[in-house]
């Protein structure tokens, strides 16, 4: 068929991968603009900018659709359909229509559950225990449209946001290219979303990102899993430096009680509203990850310190 792909993030990639591995001609790739990163602040292209280059694909980065030369563009093209996966901009009703099959979107949920920007977070931090990928077809409203193919997984107890992430892209690529190979044979069909069990995966705010101890510890470990590796939830500990950041990257539950935010052995052992919490992996600003034993080699935080 011939393809549009439109997307930004590393979540993204293996899917235009698994398209242009199944003989699918990708005639041009849209992506969010190159932004600066790093310490120098070079402009870096997305991942799929890198990709579809790579294979010599045409690359568009509009910062938006309201003009009528991008949406024209866009109509010239001539797609038969347009594969949706992270993109990041909204799309007006008449780049919607443009390809001859409309749009297909690959959502990291079981919609209705989880519309919206960080559903791979949002389903963790909830204390999910399942979720999956959804192609759709996409209309004017937030992930409201009609469903066609699906595929659940299983989130495991400790399992964060990053291992989801990696878990559901190469699943979403598969189920893509499932999609693709139906609609070119004319057996694509779509079922409408319930309107019942409608939730919204907000974006997430960096005020969400500070542990609160006081909480119970199975919400602060979903938080703590859920924001893992990016942007990590943190608290502030000071050994004898004056408070410092700390990132919690991986954790586990643990059994124990004390005052909220002390430690209840020598091992990062965390006391929460209610239960505890083993802290398995933290990061210090400017460092590397590190485990736990690791980490109290330079901080030396001992039974009954107090965490912020």
């Amino acid at each position: 068929m011939r393809v549009v792909f439109m997307g930004t993030p590393e979540f993204a990639r293996p899917v235009l991968a698994e398209i242009l591995s199944q003989g699918h001609e990708v005639v041009a790739a849209y992506t969010r603009p190159p932004a600066p990163a790093g310490r120098g602040m070079a402009l870096v292209p997305s991942p799929i900018h890198k990709l579809a280059e790579s294979f010599g694909i045409p690359v568009f980065t509009p910062k938006s659709f309201r003009d009528e030369e991008t949406i024209a563009t866009f109509a010239g093209l001539g797609a038969d359909v347009a594969v949706v996966v992270a993109y990041g901009l909204i799309l007006p009703k008449a780049v919607l229509e443009a390809p001859a099959e409309g749009c297909l979107n690959l959502h990291a949920s079981l919609l209705p559950r989880w519309r919206g920007a960080a559903p791979i977070q949002r389903a963790i931090m909830a204390g999910d225990s399942k979720t999956g990928v959804m192609v759709m077809r996409m209309e004017e409203g937030l992930d409201t449209g009609p469903v066609a193919l699906a595929d659940t997984v299983e989130i495991e107890p400790d399992m964060t946001a990053g291992e989801l992430h990696d878990r559901l892209s190469l699943l979403g690529a598969d189920l893509m290219a499932r999609a693709l190979g139906a609609l070119s044979r004319g057996t694509l069909t779509f079922t409408a979303q319930s309107e019942e069990g409608v939730t919204y995966a907000r974006k997430i705010d960096k005020a969400e990102a500070r542990i609160d101890w006081s909480r119970p510890a199975e919400e602060v470990h979903n938080q703590i899993r859920g924001l893992s590796p990016f942007p990590g939830a943190w608290f502030e500990a000071d050994w004898g430096q004056g408070p410092q950041r700390v990132k919690a990257l991986h954790a586990q539950r643990a059994d124990g009680y004390g005052v909220p935010g002390m430690l209840l052995d020598d091992e990062l052992t965390v006391a929460c509203g209610s239960g505890a919490i083993r802290l398995v992996q933290v990061q210090r600003a400017g460092k590397t990850p590190m485990g736990a034993a690791e980490f109290l080699k330079g901080a030396p935080l001992v039974h009954g310190a107090r965490l912020d």
